[in-house]
């Protein structure tokens, strides 16, 4: 989540029936801590990570998060070189590594990380594939619905194909404050394989409600949790699709 990356934060909301919590995102490569480091010059600190602590940073995180809670530890990364997001999955207290084709900070699109990587198909496709076949925990990529120029429904079908375990789709609507619910459900039908996992404007029982009911298999919440609580738990949501 912008501005929130750490442990502390995610143990302030597991108990209202998370499970599964997301660390990051980080910079994993040189090229992308490099602009990480101007991103916090404009006043984002939470992007200036040196990667070469990278990984103990995430050990100590993911470990914090496990020595009190059941839940399954995802780290988003932001990179341009998938070796770093291998060394990440080596980690024990990692289940999955979320490789980010979302971030839209212009330091990072720049580069071709980031939201960027979805208007390149063949590199995505080597990058997420290298990813697939050589981590050691469960692979999930973020992306952003509705992007100018891109099929999401194409990326998402190509992911599938690789063998991520998870799609963690962003169905912002541009103009709207609410999810493109038509997008979730288009996404989910060209899905084989992968738990397709709904954000965007998920703040109530009602909203994840309709998350599931256009397709998705799970829900993320985001911007509704930043003050570290929401007012419904979310082990009371009983989706029937009958």
């Amino acid at each position: 989540m912008a501005g929130i990356t750490d442990a502390e934060f995610c143990m302030k909301l597991i108990p209202y029936g998370f499970d599964a919590v997301t660390l990051g995102g980080y910079n994993a490569d040189e090229e992308t801590s490099r602009a990480g480091r101007l991103i916090a010059q404009r006043g984002r600190p939470e992007f200036d990570f040196d990667s070469s602590e990278l990984k103990s940073i995430v050990e100590s995180e993911a470990s914090r998060i496990k020595d009190s809670f059941e839940v399954l530890v995802s780290v988003n990364l932001r990179a341009l070189d998938p070796e770093p997001i291998m060394e990440i999955s080596s980690i024990r207290e990692v289940d999955i590594v979320e490789i980010n084709a979302h971030c839209r900070q212009p330091e990072i699109t720049s580069l071709g990380a980031g939201q960027a990587m979805l208007h390149d198909h063949e590199f995505m496709e080597d990058f997420t594939s290298e990813v697939v076949k050589g981590a050691n925990a469960e692979v999930s990529v973020k992306i952003r619905g509705n992007v100018p120029g891109v099929d999401t429904v194409a990326i998402a079908g190509m992911l599938d194909d690789l063998g991520v375990g998870y799609i963690h789709l962003d169905a912002m609507k541009p103009g709207k404050d609410r999810a493109d619910l038509e997008l979730v459900g288009e996404v989910s039908q060209s899905l084989r394989n992968a738990v397709l996992i709904g954000n965007n404007s998920v703040r109530d029982p009602e909203s994840a409600f309709e998350m599931f009911a256009a397709g998705a298999d799970a829900v993320s919440i985001a911007r509704a949790a930043i003050s570290g609580k929401i007012n419904f738990n979310l082990r009371e949501i009983r989706f029937n699709p009958d």
